[in-house]
């Protein structure tokens, strides 16, 4: 008997359901859809579950008018998504993406704000060819989207410690142990041949269900004092317990999420909530339970308020730490004393575990590519050849040429590409962050990616004036209010309202145990600029000694802390 505290929104289950439901554990007529030869693109049914394979259908928004003006069909193109727990990769994998890059998609690699690969400018004919290549170097793109756990990420760092590979492992474990059971994805991409149903083989998603989860869900480890992942962003974030210089345990924080929608004040950004602690070799068990929650009582009717954060602050942290207990079998500990005090990655050369060393890259924008005075690609692709350790994505979009046991050769090839640690350039733009939003993405209402270097062009002049400019201030912009870079866990924070206009929101914790509040509505470049020259010259001349910026603009009245979710709009 169902608990009546524990309660389903009411309302007809959304479209996604039905074509979920009427999929067959995800297969639709995708094999069929991506034969056919009239259309570069494919029905939005099928879009839909392309998603839980890890891809996006998109066009080239930039050619959208141009071709509609030609009575043409919008030049589609699919974003792949390579999962990686934790951001790993081997240099013979590096090699395959760059390869792939080149021959199927745009020529560049895009490190995404989850430690994943993304590919974009594929075309239909190709991706058939590109997800079997990706699989030659056991790799996939397995709920890379789509309705289900995604990508894990933990610290990518290799330098503090062994624990780091050991939080790696359990990332990598639990990313793999939370796939979703059906075998469409082998069938369709990789030519398995479907075993007949018998009572013994039948198909079945025993967490999942036939209808998977009521939206994406998202699990970070952190390993403080490092916040890079932004564990209270999650759905679920555990942040790894060290004592005597070993891993403990974790504590557990449920129902966080960046996104909302502009003008809808039932959705918005939530931190998670710690709510106990376990040993590490339960965590699998927590977050089965916890996703099983979320997929029994989610609202499958409205998508906007669908994520597990909704589904927390509408039956409560307590009823839903108690329903999960009630499902474990046995109650967590007392969560563990923690602190976090970095958010962002350590530059440059740094000596790691096992006389290996690390060498750390500022990618402005998470972009890998050639640019016309910065041969990013071709300098890494020149490394991959030699490198005998692994590449590590890390959450700020940075890349990490990692465990490298041949540091002269190495060095001597990131000095002859001109690769940089960005140790020159501003606190600010290295503590930056920005989703691709056009000319890609179909939700993106104005730039993120393309824009932001330029924006941060000029407030560095302001920065230097105030002399800040090794002042570590964290900025994140978005094309749309999704979060995808996670905007309101910025000290700064711009979510794009129309082409040149940006929300602009002031006041998260550097440590990301704080929200943004908004502070000026639809403003355009010189407003933006206008309103941080005046903030930042206060910020200089008012803070106390070791005051980050985001605090600062709390204590000075300049907005309300948001510590809540619930409160974001207020």
């Amino acid at each position: 008997m169902v608990n009546q505290i524990l309660k389903v929104p009411d309302g007809p289950p959304s479209d996604v359901e039905r074509i979920k439901k009427e999929s067959n554990y995800l297969r639709g007529s995708l094999a069929q859809s991506m034969l056919e030869p009239i259309s570069a693109g494919i029905s939005d049914d099928d879009n839909r579950l392309m998603k839980f394979h890890g891809s996006y259908l998109q066009d080239d928004r930039d050619l959208r008018n141009e071709r509609q003006k030609q009575k043409l069909e919008p030049a589609y193109q699919f974003m792949v998504r390579i999962r990686r727990p934790g951001g790993v990769a081997t240099p013979k994998q590096w090699l395959v993406l760059d390869e792939l890059a080149q021959k199927y998609g745009n020529g560049t690699l895009k490190l995404s704000t989850r430690q994943a690969f993304q590919m974009h400018g594929i075309l239909k004919w190709n991706m058939k060819k590109t997800i079997q290549e990706i699989d030659s170097v056991l790799m996939d793109t397995i709920a890379a989207c789509g309705d289900v756990n995604r990508n894990v990420m933990c610290d990518p760092n290799p330098y503090q410690s062994e624990i780091h590979a050991e939080v790696y492992e359990w990332a990598k474990q639990l990313s793999d142990k939370l796939l979703p059971r059906t075998r469409a994805y082998h069938e369709i991409w990789l030519d398995e041949e479907k075993v007949a149903a018998t009572p013994d083989l039948d198909e079945i998603e025993p967490m999942y269900g036939p209808l998977y989860l009521p939206r994406k869900f998202k699990i970070g480890i952190a390993v403080p004092p490092s916040n890079d992942i932004d564990v209270f962003s999650q759905d679920i974030g555990l942040i790894a317990i060290v004592e005597n210089e070993k891993l403990v345990g974790f504590n557990i924080a449920i129902g966080g999420g960046m996104g909302m929608s502009h003008g809808d004040t039932k959705t918005y950004p939530q931190l998670a909530k710690l709510i106990g602690f376990c040993k590490p070799e339960q965590i699998y068990d927590v977050a089965e339970k916890v996703i099983t929650i979320q997929r029994d009582y989610g609202n499958r009717s409205e998508r906007k308020n669908a994520r597990f954060k909704y589904t927390v602050d509408r039956l409560g942290l307590e009823t839903v730490k108690n329903e999960l207990e009630n499902r474990l079998g046995w109650s967590l500990d007392k969560v563990r004393p923690y602190k976090f005090d970095s958010n962002g990655d350590r530059y440059g050369w740094t000596k790691g575990i096992q006389e290996k060393w690390n060498f750390t890259l500022f990618v402005e924008g998470g972009r890998i590519g050639d640019f016309e005075d910065y041969k990013l690609m071709t300098g890494l692709r020149e490394i991959a050849k030699v490198h005998t350790g692994d590449f590590r994505l890390t959450a700020n979009q940075n890349l990490v040429i990692a465990n490298v046991s041949n540091k002269k050769e190495i060095n001597e090839l990131i000095e002859q590409y001109g690769l940089t640690d960005g140790k020159y350039l501003s606190a600010l733009r290295r503590s930056s962050l920005a989703c691709v939003a056009l000319p890609t993405c179909g939700l993106a209402m104005a730039e993120a990616e393309r824009y932001l270097p330029t924006l941060l062009d000029k407030i560095e002049v302001i920065v230097d004036e105030n002399g800040l400019r090794n002042e570590e201030i964290t900025i994140r912009m978005t094309g749309c209010p999704n979060g995808c870079a996670r905007h309101a866990l910025g000290e700064i924070g711009f979510i794009g309202k129309a082409p040149g206009k940006y929300n602009m929101y002031l006041g998260a914790a550097f440590d990301g145990s704080r929200l943004s509040k908004i502070y000026r509505e639809n403003i355009g470049e010189e407003e933006i600029l206008n309103e941080l020259r005046v903030l930042l010259s206060h910020y200089a001349k008012e803070r106390n000694e070791g005051e980050h910026f985001g605090d600062f603009v709390i204590r000075a009245g300049i907005v309300k802390a948001t510590t809540d979710g619930t409160n974001f709009h207020m």
